[in-house]
């Protein structure tokens, strides 16, 4: 291929790894070399090889594999899990492989006039045959590792960079780091060679793993800028999650659909919007799984497909409950109107499980979605792990105008204030609050709508009952003051009718419009009143 002329803009090749490309502003820098570095177990070989295996399948572009340290026996076997059929390329004429990998009956010894001569020759006798375009060299570490001599590494590395530039390829070098927020790459100079230079992380934070990638630069081209998550799975191999693609577009609807509650659907203002995210948030014992399970009998009722992700309950249980309510779960999973989705949160990150639930979002097409419940995913990640899920998730529902109801655990038996609240509460379209009310030494229970964008909605906390056929919304509390903040008083009714009366007339004086001198009158006269018993 004809290298670029130095007048032309930095062209791109997309990468064929979709969610990279974006970051990346298009792919990779066209005709240039790219150093990926990263600590053991961060993705680089894989990275290394998607980027051959995607041109070749989605754009008939062909590829060579330099491998310094894997055979390419084992590199074979190891890429068949992502669906990638390498023997078959070869045969095609599509792949090539240079196995420089070390022979374990050989020893290698350090000579001043070392130089990688004969492999370059290689490297290019194998472009040249398969009419090569894209080209990944893994890794560098693994040869340079026995010289120490620095200067022998840079030459070396300079001569490996000027010869894959000299043949026309975009080519991408592996390197290792020993440090995920260390150095850069091993020996201190790879990065000053190539002309553009990734970073893969995998950091343990708190005793879980979490993998990001970063552009540290590309020359003469734009890219984005941070750390991004990202997750390796066997079906799709590397794959990034840029909330930077993530654009506040979605359509509003003005559609309304039932809670499955009539009397929830009122306090509302007439129901949920169809595209909107509801939190509900309470106590353990609160209703919250109940309120997902009308929610989900309401959408099925209407001949609505439900999707249920559970993360602290089995499939067997939330059948069983949800009977004890009068709703039928297994009926609804034979009509085809419901399906659940229950498992620990453990057993994958948060990247994982946010690609799973899309996957099935995407192959069941639901109109509503229920999560149970937001706190257990957020005990598997870091905060900003589990902020970045909900935004995702968010915006993926609303993008395709799905109706979602997430529920969270307050972390006090009363209410009060919550970490996941906090920090989500502004992501969501409304907030129903569920709390426990003390009075009289009986518990009852209390619910309210504290948030509905775009709607008015009855601001009073009513007092609910749960039997055998789901929840009943009663009276407003009247005389019970503190419920929000988890210390439920009790006020007499005299004591209640005191304290409005003073409240009108503190009303009453301003909207008569006082002087000066009434004001300072009606200050005192506040004052004494407060004094006064």
């Amino acid at each position: 291929m004809n290298e670029q002329s130095n007048d032309a803009p930095v062209q791109k090749l997309p990468t064929g790894i979709g969610s990279f490309d974006v970051i990346a502003k298009g792919g990779l820098p066209e005709n240039r070399t790219t150093l990926l570095s990263g600590t053991a177990g961060s993705g680089k070989t894989v990275f290394a090889m998607q980027f051959l295996a995607s041109g070749i399948r989605d754009a008939d572009q062909r590829g060579v594999f330099v491998t310094f340290e894997e055979s390419a026996a084992d590199i074979r076997k190891n890429m068949r899990s992502f669906g990638w059929d390498l023997a078959a390329w070869e045969k095609q004429g599509k792949l090539a492989f240079v196995d420089a990998s070390p022979d374990p009956h050989i020893e290698i010894v350090e000579s001043g006039g070392f130089d990688l001569g004969a492999l370059l020759a290689r490297m290019e006798n194998a472009v040249r045959k398969v009419g090569a375009t894209r080209v990944s060299v893994d890794s560098l570490g693994a040869v340079f590792s026995q010289f120490s001599d620095q200067s022998i590494v840079r030459r070396e590395l300079f001569r490996i960079a000027s010869a894959l530039k000299g043949m026309g390829v975009t080519a991408l070098l592996t390197a290792e780091r020993t440090e995920d927020y260390g150095p850069i790459a091993r020996f201190g100079v790879e990065e000053f060679i190539a002309d553009n230079v990734m970073v893969l992380r995998n950091v343990l934070d708190d005793e879980i793993r979490r993998r990001t990638i970063e552009i540290l630069k590309f020359r003469g081209t734009d890219h984005q800028k941070g750390e991004f998550p990202f997750t390796i799975v066997p079906d799709g191999g590397f794959v990034v999650i840029p909330l930077s693609a993530i654009q506040l577009k979605q359509h509003s609807s003005d559609v309304r659909i039932s809670s499955g509650s009539r009397e929830l659907d009122e306090m509302c203002g007439g129901g949920f919007f169809r595209d909107s995210v509801i939190l509900i948030s309470g106590a353990t014992g609160t209703g919250k799984t109940l309120t997902v399970t009308q929610f989900l009998n309401g959408g099925a009722a209407v001949g609505e497909r439900c999707l249920l992700l559970a993360f602290e309950e089995s499939r067997e249980q939330l059948f069983r409950n949800a009977i004890g309510w009068g709703v039928d779960f297994e009926r609804m999973e034979r009509e085809g109107t419901l399906r659940v989705l229950c498992d620990y949160p453990e057993v994958a990150s948060l990247e994982d499980w946010l690609l799973t639930i899309q996957r099935t979002v995407e192959e069941f097409k639901p109109n509503r979605v229920a999560l149970d419940s937001l706190s257990a995913l957020e005990r598997v990640g870091t905060m900003k792990a589990f902020r970045e899920f909900v935004i995702g998730f968010t915006s993926f529902i609303k993008h395709q105008e799905i109706a979602g109801l997430f529920t969270s655990t307050t972390p006090s038996l009363m209410g009060g204030t919550s970490i996941t609240e906090g920090h989500i509460s502004t992501l969501t379209d409304s907030i129903i609050l569920l709390r426990y009310v003390e009075m009289f030494g009986e518990m009852k229970r209390g619910i309210t709508v504290l948030k509905m964008r775009g709607s008015i909605h009855d601001k009073r906390i009513r007092e609910f009952t749960i039997d055998g056929k789901g929840m009943h919304l009663g009276r407003p509390f009247r005389n019970v003051t503190g419920i929000l903040s988890g210390t439920p008083v009790h006020v007499s009714p005299a004591d209640l009718e005191r304290i409005w009366s003073q409240f009108d007339a503190d009303v009453g004086e301003r909207l008569r419009g006082s002087t000066g001198a009434d004001v300072g009158e009606r200050r005192r006269g506040s004052g004494e009143r407060r004094r006064s018993p």
